[in-house]
């Protein structure tokens, strides 16, 4: 099972994975990544800005797995984590994005 995924460096420890490829118009492979995975309120800050980005370098190093994807599909069980102690459970889908 997967435990980590990294987003341009930051590493994100997951409780649920999936991997899939999905296929453009015309024929070219493209990786689709989903996970769930928790924040605490004192990571919060750090996290929504780097999902601000949209756009990160992916790794996936249990899967051997690298690409550049960006966000497809996002959710959070707590819009704001900034009361202390709280914990949210977050979910992201990242698709590769096309080259170029």
């Amino acid at each position: 099972m997967v435990k980590k995924v990294i987003l341009n460096g930051v590493e994100i420890q997951v409780e649920e994975y999936e991997e899939e490829v999905v296929h453009q118009p015309n024929g070219e492979p493209l990786h689709k990544i989903r996970f769930a995975f928790k924040v605490r309120s004192d990571e919060y800050h750090d996290i929504t800005t780097l999902l601000y980005q949209q756009t990160f370098d992916v790794s996936v190093p249990e899967r051997d797995l690298n690409f550049r994807g960006t966000i497809q599909n996002y959710s959070t069980s707590v819009t704001n984590l900034y009361k202390k102690n709280q914990v949210g459970d977050f979910r992201l889908e990242l698709i590769e994005t096309i080259s170029q």
